[in-house]
C-alpha cells in the first residue's frame, strides 16, 4: 500500500487494536456506539474498564465513531 493511502488518525490504530485484542474493528465500533448517551472520556473509561482496552485504544476507537466515520 502506498504511503499515502495510509490509514491517518484514528483508524492508523486499527491493524494494532485487532491484532492486541483479536476481534474485529467493527466489534469495538459498535460497543462505542451502542452507548450514545456517554461523553467522549466517559465512552473512553467505559472501554477500557469493562473491555480491557489500554486507553490509546479506546480513544481512537471513539473518536472515530465520533466523528461520524463508517
Amino acid at each position: 500500500m502506498p504511503a499515502d493511502e495510509k490509514p491517518k488518525g484514528p483508524a492508523s490504530y486499527f491493524p494494532a487494536i485487532e491484532k492486541k485484542y483479536g476481534k474485529p474493528m467493527e466489534h469495538w465500533l459498535e460497543l462505542a456506539r451502542s452507548r450514545p448517551e456517554l461523553k467522549h472520556i466517559e465512552r473512553v473509561s467505559w472501554l477500557k474498564t469493562e473491555h480491557g482496552l489500554g486507553h490509546g485504544h479506546a480513544n481512537a476507537i471513539v473518536a472515530y465513531v465520533l466523528a461520524g466515520a463508517k
